[in-house]
């Protein structure tokens, strides 16, 4: 169970989670691949772990666009020799009442999340399938993809989707070699979540620490967010993890708050 010498791309790590998956992978002897649409970030991010003396490469990858993903990931493939795993993690978050969504902005979310997966899925698998020695696959699902919140139909869509995804990737890869599952955490205080929440204390009239209480926290055990190293040392344990006995599950990282 290592990820000394593998080849990990990531996707959106140049900040939040995706950023400190690459960091731990980088820190247990992985060569990782920074991808991410914003380059002048992500080549920050690899340059910071190639001076700790660690492996890295950036890539500039739109994980919506089918050329720009396989090119990336061609690239990354070339640099260090091919690719044993893949985080599918960029995502964003646009919130908005069913009634009152915006179809754009409803296409635009599914177009990340899960375009964006099935895309660098695709081409990742070309990667491992060819090699002959497999691969892991992990997407970054969320609490979300076993529960659901006002406001958030497209995320929790999207979220729902990556379970189905992970579960035919496990069955397909599974005599090649292939693993895939879903990491699912609770609210992790990343600009991302921090962004949500003045808009959502507007958007359901309560203060900003009534939502931090009572929305995002009322279900866990103990009224404490997810913390970036709890997500991402269980990437890093299902990225590594040596055999078939664990692929197409989902591990809810959520102090509690959902629980199957």
């Amino acid at each position: 169970m290592s990820l000394k010498d593998k080849v990990a791309v990531i996707t959106g790590a140049a900040s939040g989670i995706g950023e400190h998956c690459a960091r731990t992978f980088a820190s247990q002897g992985a060569a990782v691949v920074i991808a991410d649409l914003n380059l002048a970030n992500a080549g920050k991010v690899a340059n910071s772990i190639v001076a700790a003396g660690g492996k890295a490469l950036a890539v500039a990858m739109d994980v919506t666009n089918e050329e720009a993903v396989n090119a990336g990931i061609d690239e990354a493939a070339k640099v260090f020799g091919g690719i044993d795993v893949l985080v599918s993690n960029a995502g964003i978050q646009i919130i908005s009442p069913v009634d009152e969504f915006p179809f754009a902005d409803w296409k635009k979310m599914l177009a990340i999340h899960l375009d964006g997966a099935f895309l660098t899925t695709k081409a990742a698998l070309k990667h491992m399938y060819g090699s002959g020695k497999g691969g892991s696959i992990v997407y970054m699902g969320s609490v979300h993809s076993h529960e659901a919140s006002k406001l958030k139909a497209a995320y929790v869509t999207a979220k729902h989707g990556l379970l189905g995804l992970a579960r035919v990737v496990a069955k397909e890869g599974g005599p090649r070699g292939v693993r895939a599952n879903v990491v699912c955490p609770g609210f992790v205080r990343t600009p991302l979540v921090d962004k949500q929440i003045p808009e959502q204390a507007k958007a359901l009239g309560i203060s900003e620490a009534d939502v931090v209480k009572n929305v995002m926290l009322k279900d866990t055990v103990d009224g404490e967010f997810t913390s970036l190293d709890d997500v991402a040392n269980t990437v890093a344990f299902l990225a590594g993890f040596g055999s078939a006995a664990l692929t197409g599950q989902s591990v809810l990282v959520t102090h509690g708050w959902s629980m199957h």
